[in-house]
């Protein structure tokens, strides 16, 4: 028996197939270039793709159309790459290579690319695959129904065991993760129960499939967040999990691997919002006056709040002038206060993205997390009073200030930085955005604010 290994790219053997495909295509060694693109795995092909200089990408992308992975490697691109490289084709050859793809690709490609150049590809697709695709375009993309494949064994529970090994055995080549077998009843095909292949072989053939089905299967419905679906297929250890619509017909199945795909991207977009970058998981991709206007609304956020930091700082400015070693002391408050409170919003989105946050009991992790800070501003502080007075012992109680300061920053800090992501999943607003600038900004005034008003208290100022 002939086995082909394709293993993962891993370090530098990427370069190094980066490097022999700019070599060979400079040389225009044709067959050399096509012997490797067929040794490659579509999903490498694509990361090295990514890294050609555009100039280079078309004549390797040329290469790349003349062998059967081409549909694979398009549905493994980046999208604005993949848009880039397919307006550039002929609707005719874009029909002949979505025949061969999975549906659930096709459906992706087609909802990426503007909508003149999708419709042309579309009145050229055969009128099943048309309907299929269309199906599935009918959904949102960040939806289960956007996620699933249409391409999926179902058999009927009045089936024996013997025919449904018959049906198996004629289409599982067509079909995907065939070793989960859904059993739906009656003409308008709803959910019954599932069966694994395995489970199957174990019974005689007269047997009907409505005996020996599991009837408690767990299915997700066509308007289910991706984000959700993904935490039921993690939280079963499924391969796969079937979609269903309103009336519980069976539509489609969701696999694994759009179930890690989702779980990257989300990742991938809250820890972007996070940083105030958007959410964009192109961005590196875009160019410069694009990247620019994405981040800007964040950064002005942050500009504004160091405005309003000078405001106040400006409006103690007498105070200032009175004790100048209160300004030495600006920096590490703000930091310390900005710090806690993005460890505290990192903690309760990711809590919010896991479902280990009950919504119900906030008031627990709320109360919680402000002891958190309590007890690190007290610690802290401690230290840091005692530095001021070691090192401004002419400033008597600088030390206490600087110490209350730091404890009421952090406790304040701890209980924001936690509060500001709940609020915003009550009002049903993505919650990771809370933990970039938004927090951070909001701390710094608030710490300046607090640090200005204690010294006052403490100094008589």
């Amino acid at each position: 028996m002939n086995v082909t290994l394709k293993r993962e790219l891993i370090g530098n053997e990427a370069m190094v197939i980066l490097d022999t495909i700019r070599r060979l295509n400079r040389r225009n060694a044709v067959d050399h270039l096509l012997k490797l693109v067929n040794k490659t795995h579509p999903a490498d092909l694509a990361v090295i793709f990514r890294h050609l200089p555009p100039e280079e990408r078309r004549n390797v992308f040329n290469i790349i159309a003349q062998t059967p992975i081409v549909g694979e490697f398009l549905s493994e691109l980046d999208q604005a790459i993949m848009v880039d490289l397919v307006e550039a084709l002929t609707p005719q050859y874009m029909v002949s290579i979505i025949k061969e793809m999975d549906k659930d690709d096709a459906a992706d490609i087609l909802e990426a690319l503007p909508e003149q150049v999708a419709n042309e590809i579309r009145k050229g697709m055969e009128k099943s695959d048309r309907e299929e695709v269309d199906e599935l375009l009918q959904y949102d993309s960040d939806t289960a129904g956007g996620l699933m494949s249409p391409d999926f064994m179902a058999l009927d529970d009045e089936m024996s065991v013997g025919d449904a090994i018959k049906k198996i055995q004629e289409y599982s080549e067509e079909k995907e993760m065939s070793f989960y077998l859904y059993i739906t009843h009656g003409d308008e095909a709803r959910l019954s129960g599932v069966l694994s292949l395995r489970e199957l072989l174990m019974h005689p053939p007269y047997r009907q499939l409505k005996n020996i089905m599991n009837p408690r299967v767990i299915a997700v419905t066509t308007e289910m967040d991706r984000g959700e679906v993904a935490h039921v297929v993690s939280k079963y250890n499924f391969l796969a999990v079937p979609v269903v619509d309103s009336a519980y017909r069976l539509v489609g199945i969701v696999t694994v691997d759009d179930i890690i795909d989702v779980i990257r991207e989300e990742a991938t977009e809250e820890f972007l919002q996070m940083a105030g970058a958007g959410k964009d998981q192109e961005i590196l991709l875009k160019p410069v006056l694009k990247n620019a206007l994405t981040r800007a609304p964040w950064l002005f956020a942050t500009w504004l709040g160091g405005v309003v930091n000078i405001m106040i700082i400006t409006s103690f400015q007498s105070e200032l002038l009175k004790v100048v070693a209160l300004a030495a002391f600006i920096p590490i408050i703000a930091g310390m206060g900005g710090n806690i409170a993005t460890q505290s919003s990192t903690i309760v989105v990711r809590g919010i993205a896991t479902g280990r946050i009950n919504m119900q009991a906030l008031g627990r992790l709320i109360f919680k997390e402000m002891r958190v800070g309590l007890l690190l501003g007290g610690v802290y502080g401690l230290f840091l009073g005692i530095v001021a007075h070691l090192g401004y012992m002419d400033t008597p109680r600088l030390g206490l200030v600087v110490s209350f300061s730091i404890l009421f920053s952090m406790t304040l800090a701890a209980t924001v930085g936690t509060l500001v992501p709940l609020v915003f999943r009550r009002l049903d607003i993505d919650a990771a955005i809370a933990t970039g600038p938004f927090v951070t900004t909001t701390i710094d005034i608030l710490g300046v604010t607090v640090y200005f008003l204690v010294a006052k208290f403490f100094l008589n100022l």
